[in-house]
């Protein structure tokens, strides 16, 4: 069983970061890296896509996000939806970020993921980690 723990952030300029804290058989892992021209959406699902890359085998997984938008895509059957209408929304416009969650459903399908919602900025000592890591990759991008 594994313990995720992921993050992503973005500036009003688009410079993104994303962390993820990975724990395993006892272990620990911190992953992060930083992107320009991007979203807070969008670093979030990267933060997911890549956590679960570094899994090295298939296995259970609790993955836990402060991103409602990541938990509930999963949880409230969006996912489901938005693939059945040929990846529109209800209000038939073009899911965003297709790319990532094209990614991050392929990379479900090796685990078996729990999604699990914790309020960000909210002294959780894990999802904390991640955010200040996220802010940290984040800013290594050049303001420009």
């Amino acid at each position: 069983m594994a313990g995720v723990y992921t993050d992503g952030s973005a500036d009003d300029k688009r410079r993104g970061g994303w962390a993820a804290l990975l724990r395993c058989n006892g272990r620990e892992k911190l992953i992060s890296g930083a992107e320009p021209n991007t979203t807070n959406n969008r670093m979030e699902l990267t933060a997911a896509v890549m956590a679960l890359r570094a899994l090295k085998k298939p296995c259970v997984v609790h993955l836990y996000t402060d991103s409602q938008y990541l938990k509930k895509a999963f949880t409230d059957g969006w996912l489901e939806k938005w693939q059945k209408n040929g990846w529109k929304t209800a209000s038939r416009q073009p899911v965003k970020n297709q790319d990532l969650w094209r990614a991050l459903l392929e990379e479900t399908r090796r685990h078996e993921v729990y999604w699990h919602w914790t309020r960000g900025h909210a002294g959780h000592r894990e999802n904390e980690l991640v955010d200040k890591e996220a802010q940290r990759q984040r800013r290594t991008l050049p303001l420009g």
